[in-house]
């Protein structure tokens, strides 16, 4: 099975628009897998400041991005699949990368609880023997 880059390089933009000072923006395709304020929904996309001053509990692994943020008075548990993601760009200057998303996806409901945040790889040391 070959493991898509699609999380690594939004992973990559969202830190190189943290170490910039800029806002990341995320646009995602709508469907039945995703769950965001749909009130906030226009032509199947939703556009998400997930920025660490916009969102609580951000977590960007392999499968999906899901989160907590304030829309209004309301607190609500954001999650939406990678492969639903559009574009991660800055807010300032349009910076990022967009990808293709596909429209046969199959639109299937969001799991049941959160998923577990990446988990740390152990890096070996290595000595030079000469």
């Amino acid at each position: 099975m070959e493991i898509s880059t699609k999380p690594y390089l939004v992973r990559a933009i969202h830190e190189w628009c943290v170490d910039c000072g800029f806002t990341p923006y995320v646009a995602v395709k709508v469907d039945a897998s995703v769950n965001v304020p749909m009130q906030f929904v226009k032509n199947d996309q939703i556009t998400l400041n997930i920025s660490h001053g916009a969102v609580s509990g951000l977590v960007i692994n392999n499968d999906a991005i899901v989160f907590r943020a304030r829309f209004g008075d309301t607190t609500r548990e954001i999650y939406f699949p990678i492969e639903n993601i559009i574009a991660i760009y800055a807010r300032e200057n349009g910076q990022g990368i967009a990808f293709e998303v596909s429209p046969e996806k199959a639109d299937a409901p969001p799991p049941d609880k959160d998923p577990e945040p990446p988990k740390k790889e152990r890096v070996r040391s290595f000595s030079i023997v000469k």
